[in-house]
């Protein structure tokens, strides 16, 4: 990037492109709250959630553009083969087993806030059309956001300016968790932020972080609406059942495996 952008206006386009999208969504729900009727507020919480998601990038869009960057090259928007999707996918889903039994053991020492129960209520599908807009803003559209001006934006500029790929990665994964004001899953958010980090420095594309990301918000959801269903072969005694771990750790150990081959091979 251009020397003149310094860590500052990295960092504060960042904290505005969040601002952004929480300002779009505290006024989308107020409005709905104050000018609807009481059974369509929780519709307007909804689009308050999609919109705000969708507009996190642009305040970063604006900035690029301004300063005439190429946009692709700069958000590491590039195309991935196959094998590294498959091996991304495969990563994912040992990597999502893993952190979700570690949520499992956190949750015997500290107890779960209100907040977090209040979220999982607006996740649930009360339709079919209401189970497509979830999916597609949850699933699609926040991972795509925060990809691009997490692991695309930041971490690549730190990278650059830093010439030290580690500390790149550590620092965007740390300022991602803090970031989703969410101190009960403030491990877990970094833990899963330098994954997605690691994946984008070693493939060059948001594309493989992209799909880390989504396959988690995927499961969380799936898990908040169908629990009690995937619970009899997932769960064992309030864990993720023993044989599921060990199917993760082969999914990580060949995820890995075959990733560093495909990723090198290009």
């Amino acid at each position: 990037m251009n020397s003149t952008l310094t860590i500052k206006n990295v960092f504060g386009i960042v904290i505005l492109s969040v601002l952004s999208a929480l300002v779009v969504g505290t006024i989308i729900a107020s409005v709905g709250k104050v000018y609807l009727p009481e059974e369509n507020t929780l519709f307007a919480n909804y689009l308050a959630l999609f919109v705000g998601q969708g507009f996190m990038i642009v305040p970063l869009l604006l900035f690029l553009t301004a300063r005439k960057e190429p946009i692709f090259e700069r958000l590491r928007i590039r195309k991935i083969s196959s094998p590294v999707i498959i091996a991304s996918t495969v990563l994912s889903i040992g990597l999502i087993v893993i952190v979700d039994e570690f949520d499992r053991l956190s949750s015997l020492f500290f107890t779960s806030p209100d907040f977090l129960n209040q979220m999982g209520s607006m996740l649930k599908f009360d339709s079919f059309g209401m189970a497509l807009f979830l999916m597609f803003g949850i699933v699609i559209l926040a991972p795509l956001g925060e990809e691009l001006l997490f692991r695309g934006f930041l971490q690549k500029f730190l990278e650059e300016h830093w010439q030290d790929v580690t500390r790149a990665v550590l620092a965007t994964s740390l300022f991602f968790a803090i970031i989703h004001f969410n101190p009960f899953w403030l491990i877990q958010i970094y833990v899963l932020g330098v994954m997605l980090g690691y994946l984008v420095w070693k493939t060059g594309s948001i594309w493989a972080s992209f799909i880390l990301h989504a396959a988690n918000n995927f499961i969380a959801l799936m898990f908040t609406n169908y629990d009690e269903s995937l619970a009899g072969f997932y769960t064992w005694n309030g864990h993720v059942a023993p044989w599921i771990l060990l199917l993760s750790i082969l999914c990580i150990y060949y995820g890995f495996t075959w990733l560093n081959k495909t990723a090198e091979a290009q």
